[in-house]
């Protein structure tokens, strides 16, 4: 049990939220007396029409820019080698994040390059970064990631099949500006798989041995968003309200994990990401109630407060919990099987193993061995 007053710090950017942030751009580049901007995003987020809006307002206001759209979902090694050559080749000075958390990840990880000389897999881990990135802007077009407020970075190395955790402080962005309008683009699969995301992410740090009265406060409130907004927003994609509750609710489950960092869950969904290319939330969403059922021993008080901010009516044991988790996922469509995403069980062990070497596992409520591990991964199969 963790002392009343235990110390504990807390870190985040500069933010603004609310419908028309994104449109504070300029204000900014001005503060960091901008010349050349790297905007960092993807084809999609190209196609949605966010990326011409940016370079409207960056041209109207007079900053040259380059446009790196080289990113594709869970965000590799090379292209943010290659990102990093980008901005040095084209003298740029600021670096725009616009998208979900793999172009902001991506964005991270190139200021990290570019600042400190080295190759991005040398900063896996946690405080591996000596020299704080260029300045960076963030603008999330999802709810979900939080990688707009938070001082981590995950990066997928192909070689090994892994994805790396890279968590500092010097990866928190100078800026988010979080508009909910730019949500609206998002088709209903992902905005399923990013609102799993919130969810994952308050849980665990609420769980998490890291844990402070601070990160809680937030922890709780992105759960209550997520429960009373996740099936009216699914029901009505174009509802500014839903879609802003859920962004709402996305900063404060960042807040939370930022501070209080992660556990088990997000450990073993890194492994499996790493392994078969998913959203991170739908692995996250895939792993919830067989951690839940692992954990609970360990801070049950804590899962039963989870799921009365919920909403659920059965809060007398875990089981209360798991079963409206469950019954979440069948209602919004993320309950496939490992099994079902072609995980097979001789998988198992090497996922296991690079499970327990993620640093999001130190602050899970208890410690397992690899044979829990192996045996939750067997569960969700």
């Amino acid at each position: 049990m963790k002392g009343e007053f235990e110390l504990r710090k807390f870190v985040a950017p500069e933010f603004v939220f609310g419908s028309g942030a994104r449109f504070l751009l300029g204000r900014y580049l001005k503060n960091f007396a901008a010349k050349k901007v790297l905007l960092v995003t993807d084809k999609g987020i190209v196609s949605s029409g966010w990326v011409d809006e940016i370079i409207g307002a960056l041209e109207s206001e007079g900053y040259e820019y380059e446009i790196y759209f080289n990113v594709k979902p869970n965000p590799r090694t090379e292209v943010v080698m290659e990102g990093a050559r980008v901005y040095h080749d084209k003298s740029c000075d600021v670096i725009v994040a616009l998208g979900g958390g793999s172009p902001i990840d991506c964005a991270k990880g190139i200021g990290i390059v570019t600042s400190n000389g080295k190759h991005i897999n040398e900063f896996e881990g946690v405080d591996k970064v000596i020299i704080p990135s260029p300045p960076l802007i963030c603008i999330p077009t999802t709810a979900g990631s939080s990688a707009d407020v938070s001082q981590f970075a995950i990066i997928s190395d192909t070689h090994r099949k892994v994805k790396m955790a890279i968590i500092s402080k010097k990866l928190v962005p100078d800026v988010a500006l979080i508009d909910p309008v730019t949500t609206t683009t998002l088709d209903p699969y992902m905005t399923v798989c990013t609102a799993f995301d919130i969810l994952s992410h308050a849980m665990e740090a609420y769980v998490s041995n890291a844990s402070s009265p601070i990160t809680d406060i937030h922890s709780i409130e992105a759960i209550k968003l997520f429960s009373s907004n996740i099936m009216p927003c699914i029901n009505d994609l174009d509802n500014i309200q839903f879609r802003g509750n859920l962004m709402l609710a996305s900063l404060h489950a960042g807040l939370a994990f930022s501070n209080a960092s992660l556990g088990l869950v997000h450990a073993m969904a890194h492994s499996l990401g790493g392994l078969k290319d998913l959203p991170h939330g739908e692995c996250n969403a895939l792993l919830l109630e067989h951690v839940v059922d692992f954990n609970f021993s360990s801070e049950p008080m804590r899962y039963l407060k989870i799921a009365e901010s919920l909403g659920l009516k059965d809060l007398n044991d875990k089981y209360g919990l798991i079963n409206g988790i469950k019954h979440l996922k069948i209602e919004t469509g993320v309950d496939r099987t490992l099994k079902e995403i072609g995980v097979e069980e001789e998988d198992i062990p090497l996922l296991a193993q690079k499970a327990l070497n993620d640093p999001c596992i130190v602050t899970n409520p208890v410690m397992p061995k690899k044979s829990d591990v192996e045996e939750i991964f067997k569960n969700a199969l």
